[in-house]
């Protein structure tokens, strides 16, 4: 496709397997569930049309604690994420170092790519995201700043490792940007983290950078956000400073566009593409291929054709005990991306 088009990342989990995930003293078959999950999910993929797939985070946690599963330095009761609807999401704290992931993205990706011929891409969790898990108070005998190299190292082997396997892209979910400024609105958090996470970025060649991507929202979890009421213009010309080349930026659901569309034309440079979000995966209402392409015309009359794409705002189902948005729903706004971006490519290009 001249405008590429691409998904965030998870697709909500079949009703059975959600079952035995938050209720697993049933004893369910995990591993067969997971299994057929991901077969179906890339199967149902492919046939939305879409020309980049990803496994639908089917066998993660969630799309921020992955790195997390197994490891026993940790305590409950980190920071708190709260969202609109009153109900909330909560990190972990470390308790000794060093800090390594106990799990890597490179595993989901590879279990993807032996079951499909479509290009794969993966997401992987943020370093400055991770970096919340560090106690206030630090770790006797393990300084913030040792667990800062740890956590650089870590968060560039959970990339490295996908872009060796073969992933299409790599995409760096990085949520907390648009609600850090909910917790500092100087923006002094923001800047730290655009630091934080270029220092990973800088770790890489001009040429895989150009493989790397970012994608921001105000976080979409049971058909609820976190920071929707932080104003886009306060974040979006700090987001363009990631060494990246690709950003998938929620759009979709936002009340002015056309306003937003603006401020990304002002900061995007040459060698970035904005994936702009034409489906708003909050709304149950399916998009027709129609208004996609309307979404996607309006866009092109503010951002260069050959820097446009095209995305969902958020991922789906980020967390796996989320039922707000059913596999059917998720798969058929899918399509209705990727045929409403080839109605406006036929337009653009005709």
């Amino acid at each position: 496709m001249r405008i590429p088009t691409e998904p965030i990342g998870s697709i909500p989990r079949p009703a059975g397997l959600i079952a035995a995930i938050t209720a697993p003293a049933n004893g369910a078959d995990l591993t067969n569930l997971y299994n057929k999950a991901i077969s179906d999910t890339l199967s149902e993929f492919e046939k939305t049309g879409s020309p980049v797939i990803t496994d639908g985070e089917q066998t993660k946690s969630s799309f921020a604690t992955y790195p997390l599963e197994g490891l026993t330095n940790l305590a409950p009761e980190g920071m708190r994420i709260d969202f609109e609807d009153g109900h909330f999401r909560q990190l972990p704290l470390l308790t000794s170092g060093p800090f390594r992931y106990g799990n890597y993205a490179v595993k989901y990706l590879t279990s993807a790519q032996k079951q499909t011929t479509k290009p794969v891409k993966q997401a992987v969790i943020s370093a400055s995201a991770l970096s919340l898990i560090y106690p206030p108070n630090g770790i006797e005998g393990y300084t913030q700043a040792e667990f800062m190299e740890d956590l650089l190292n870590e968060c560039e082997k959970d990339i490295r490792q996908c872009l060796e396997a073969g992933a299409y892209k790599v995409q760096m979910d990085f949520t907390e940007g648009r609600l850090s400024l909910k917790l500092d609105p100087s923006g002094g958090v923001l800047k730290h983290f655009i630091d934080v996470n270029n220092q990973v970025f800088n770790r890489f060649s001009k040429e895989e950078q150009q493989k790397l991507g970012v994608h921001v929202c105000p976080g979409g979890d049971h058909d609820s956000t976190h920071s929707a009421d932080i104003d886009y213009a306060d974040f979006l010309p700090q987001l363009f400073n990631l060494n990246v080349g690709s950003f998938y930026m929620q759009l979709a659901s936002e009340a002015d566009r056309v306003r937003v569309l603006k401020i990304i034309k002002q900061h995007l440079k040459p060698n970035q593409t904005a994936f702009i979000g034409v489906i708003d995966v909050l709304n149950p209402k399916i998009e027709t291929k129609e208004e996609v392409r309307d979404r996607v015309l309006e866009a092109a009359a503010y951002i260069p054709i050959n820097q446009l794409g095209t995305t969902d705002d958020c991922g789906f189902s980020p967390f796996c005990d989320d039922v707000s948005t059913t596999r059917e729903t998720a798969f058929a706004k899918i399509k209705a991306r990727v045929e409403g971006t080839r109605l406006a490519e036929e337009k653009l290009f005709s």
